[in-house]
């Protein structure tokens, strides 16, 4: 009876919303979770025929298992988007989630480095060496841009439009947005490119990919986060740094320099917790006047 529901409900995730395949089968598993709720409390109702106080026991039972408030959070987001579905597709009139709220996450704010740490660490860089040289573009990059430590590996030559001050991210669910990147990020990576990158013998499928490491491949997540408490140790850091560290940096700065919070969010590529869409889209001379304005190293 679900099982036929779940299907449809996944062709419509990867058809239709063109999500990747990790967040299809993440909300999909939201949603069998339910449905073994379902069968094992022998409740016996289709998706159409259940009601919030199902849903409510639902979650209480996963808090009886154990779950964290942040798993709870997670499935009961994936089990909205699947009764807002049934809603579009006309399978339901009342939406059974629409008054049930999420439990109240524990919200540990993350370490933000000041723009007087941020110097140490680039000072700290030995810019003689063909890694510190590298080093310091990302670190660049990292600061000027917000990116994801995965957006940071995965950016590519060819979306670099260095000439008006763009580069082209590809984030997560496969979200493609540009975001402005200021002028000493782009000094630093033209100058890696130019003296070391070009001097490295480039791996195949490497041939695009603006970072890499001395054997020529793409840099993975681990060596990012490695090279970020290298340099934060030898510029004397106490705080808890990672590549993430910048890009909480990056919004809190600007934020404080009197940006708007929907012009962050939309360089960050955040997506609204409420309704999980995108935020509009914004003019990208706005973002790129935002970063000149607000961004201490534009």
């Amino acid at each position: 009876m679900w099982q036929s529901y779940i299907k449809h409900f996944k062709n419509y995730l990867r058809l239709e919303r063109s999500f990747s395949d990790n967040s299809v089968q993440a909300y999909v598993r939201d949603v069998e979770k339910l449905a073994e709720y379902i069968e094992l409390a022998a409740i016996n109702v289709s998706p159409a025929e259940t009601k919030e106080e199902h849903l409510l026991a639902f979650l209480k039972y996963l808090s009886e298992l154990g779950l964290t408030a942040h798993s709870q959070a997670r499935i009961l987001s994936g089990i909205k988007a699947f009764y807002k579905y049934l809603l579009l597709e006309n399978e339901i009139t009342e939406d059974p989630t629409e008054l049930i709220e999420a439990p109240r996450l524990p919200r540990k704010l993350p370490d933000v480095l000041s723009y007087d740490e941020i110097e140490q660490m680039l000072n700290a860089i030995d810019h003689s060496t063909p890694e510190g040289t590298r080093n310091r573009a990302i670190i660049e990059v990292l600061y000027s841009s917000g990116l994801r430590v995965s957006e940071l590996i995965g950016l590519q030559l060819t979306f670099c439009y260095f000439d008006i001050g763009f580069i082209r991210i590809l984030g997560k669910g496969d979200k493609v947005r540009l975001v402005p990147i200021g002028k000493e990020a782009i000094k630093y990576v033209e100058l890696y490119l130019e003296h070391v990158r070009k001097e490295i013998e480039v791996k195949k499928d490497s041939e695009d990919i603006v970072f890499l490491n001395r054997r020529g491949g793409q840099l993975s997540r681990v060596m990012v986060f490695l090279i970020i408490k290298d340099v934060a140790e030898k510029a004397g850091i106490a705080k808890n740094v990672s590549p993430h560290t910048f890009r909480h940096s990056f919004a809190t700065h600007l934020i404080e320099g009197g940006a708007s919070l929907r012009a962050v969010q939309e360089m960050l590529g955040h997506e609204s917790i409420t309704t999980t869409e995108i935020y509009t889209h914004l003019d990208r001379d706005y973002l790129r006047q935002i970063i000149t304005e607000f961004h201490p190293r534009s």
